[in-house]
């Protein structure tokens, strides 16, 4: 007798379809065109399929949080508003995390009580270039240690304590580094999306019992997304070659130069790339976090969505 002991329910595509139930489609073909990521061909039947449901299960968890705020405060006889409702994305480089996010973000806040939704990412968290040249991190970007963790405790500290405007640092594309003296303001909103590679990743453990926050301790919901190795390899290798024809012709891309290579030379670039930085991040830092999300969506080779896990309450 084989013993069930996976912590998460896994659901085909059909099954997870049906628990869309009545949840409205309040998005047009036009607008997820516009949502969508480069390479990254989802379509108003996938939002259907997927994104329904979840947009349905994420009203549950927030109408619980909501009534679980109300019940703390009258036994606690405290006043206040409740913080917003974190939700963390987690996955791979080139896995569609933020494709994920903002269609996430554009559902949540076309409920019917219109929730004031907020998207941050973690890329303005990254040190700048020129730190990580001083700690010889550039090969690392993308590592948690690339990142300023104590900047993005404090952000999410900020916001579950409810501060009426929280900042975040801008991240550029084009140049691959931080905005010096830019920034996005973050108002009180109902819903947080906080999304990243590495939102999801642990830190070890004082031996003296001290108190270390993890980022994810601030998530009321998280989400990891997921795909067979090999798959999100081609994803990224095909990314890269469309941006070499597209925003690295940009003289101010960090990336000019792969425009103006061989193809043979940029895929082989692509290649290694992935290999000596993506990859090895996954395996050591992404992946093993995996098993840590609330939801867990796995893609096939066409970035559709082929089978949801949920975990168990």
């Amino acid at each position: 007798m084989v013993v069930e002991t996976s912590p998460y329910l896994n659901f085909s595509i059909d099954e997870w379809a049906t628990f869309r139930a009545d949840t409205p489609l309040t998005l047009t073909e036009e607008e997820v065109l516009r949502l969508r990521s480069l390479n990254d061909p989802i379509d108003l039947e996938e939002v259907e399929r997927i994104y329904l449901s979840l947009s349905r299960l994420l009203a549950s968890h927030v109408e619980s949080s909501i009534n679980l705020f109300k019940q703390r405060a009258k036994f606690l006889n405290l006043r206040g508003q409740k913080t917003p409702f974190i939700i963390g994305i987690a996955g791979s480089v080139a896995v569609g995390k933020s494709t994920t996010a903002r269609i996430l973000k554009e559902l949540l806040s076309r409920w019917p009580a219109s929730p004031k939704v907020d998207l941050i990412t973690t890329d303005g968290f990254l040190f700048p270039n020129a730190k990580l040249r001083e700690l010889e991190l550039m090969d690392r970007k993308g590592f948690p240690e690339s990142f300023d963790r104590r900047a993005i405790l404090r952000f999410l500290s900020k916001i579950k304590a409810g501060d009426q405007r929280v900042t975040a640092p801008v991240y550029s594309h084009l140049v691959y580094d931080v905005v010096e003296g830019e920034e996005v303001a973050v108002e009180r909103p109902d819903i947080l999306i906080f999304e990243g590679i590495n939102v999801l990743q642990t830190s070890e453990l004082p031996k003296d019992g001290d108190s270390v926050p993890f980022v994810s301790d601030y998530f009321d919901f998280s989400i990891y997304i997921d795909a067979d190795e090999a798959v999100i390899e081609n994803w990224y290798v095909e990314r890269f070659m469309r941006l070499r024809e597209t925003a690295f012709r940009d003289p101010a891309s960090f990336f000019h130069r792969y425009s103006e290579v061989s193809q043979d030379t940029a895929l082989a670039i692509a290649r290694d790339l992935w290999e000596r930085i993506n990859l090895a991040n996954l395996h050591e830092n992404i992946l093993p976090t995996r098993q840590r999300a609330d939801l867990v969506l796995h893609k096939g080779t066409n970035h559709a969505v082929d089978r949801v896990s949920l975990r168990r309450l």
